[in-house]
């Protein structure tokens, strides 16, 4: 069972979940653009003998405290992943990003080399299929404000993320409780603050970084699990990850989109190959 526990970044309070073990070596997931830490309540498990694995809420998100509205950055969200891990004390980390997470984990693991153990990449990189990116978009700033139940939930979201429409009703209403809070007018409404779902294409978010650059400082090993239908990641992509850091395996979800859960058996076989005693 995890346990809810606060570190404070950039002055912010950041919310986690910590699923125990921690005299283990440590192990941050890092949820996607829409996410929150539950993303990973699923995979936890499977590792937590092995790991001291924790969750992160990004600023704004989840249980996290909002930020200035104009800094909802990938550089902002870096900053609070170092100050975080250095606040709880941790020197050396191993990484699982999906989507946004996944680039803040690169971005990271560039910056801080010698800090990373290993990285899982869950259908990203530093390059993002316009069709994708323009989709996640559309779906962002076009939200509902508030839903009348978590029927009306769940259907959002098997209208937006391909990835869950096969997904069982009672086991998707188990996710997306999470990103959703009571609201004074009796609705449910989300618990990631309006700044980052109004932000415009315009906005200084949207300006693109060159993430080829901290992508070809890693010097952890890396495993890029990506859907075999996915709109975020090209395969021409991953293939050049693989190429620009030979230390890295590329393995393909079949008949997933954005973004694999990381329970499909591929996907969870890799990660658990891939990690040391899990």
């Amino acid at each position: 069972m995890a346990v809810s526990k606060f570190v404070t970044a950039n002055g912010l309070r950041l919310h986690y979940l910590d699923f125990g073990n921690p005299a283990k070596p440590s192990l941050f997931c890092i949820h996607g653009l829409s996410g929150n830490a539950h993303a990973f309540d699923g995979l936890a498990p499977h590792l937590a003998d092995a790991y001291h694995v924790m969750s992160l809420d990004v600023r704004g998100r989840g249980d996290s405290e909002w930020g200035p509205p104009g800094d909802y950055l990938h550089t902002a969200y870096v900053s609070d992943l170092a100050l975080a891990l250095e606040a709880l004390h941790i020197d050396r980390v191993t990484l699982i990003g999906t989507s946004m997470g996944g680039i803040i984990s690169m971005m990271y693991a560039g910056g801080y080399p010698e800090r990373v153990e290993r990285l899982v990449l869950n259908d990203i990189g530093p390059e993002i299929a316009a069709s994708g990116l323009n989709r996640i978009t559309d779906y962002m700033t076009t939200a509902p404000a508030d839903f009348a139940d978590l029927g009306e939930v769940t259907a959002y979201y098997r209208e937006n993320y391909p990835a869950l429409r096969e997904t069982p009703e009672t086991n998707l209403r188990e996710f997306v409780k999470w990103a959703v809070k009571p609201a004074a007018n009796g609705r449910l409404a989300w618990k990631m603050d309006p700044a980052i779902r109004n932000m415009r294409r315009t906005d200084a978010a949207a300006r693109p970084i060159d993430l080829w650059v901290p992508y070809a400082r890693i010097t952890a090993p890396v495993v890029i699990v990506r859907g075999g239908d996915s709109d975020i990641l090209a395969r021409a992509t991953a293939e050049r990850m693989c190429k620009v850091l030979p230390n890295t395996r590329l393995v393909e979800v079949p008949g997933v989109g954005h973004a694999p859960s990381l329970l499909e058996p591929e996907a969870l076989t890799a990660i658990k190959s891939f990690l040391p005693g899990s």
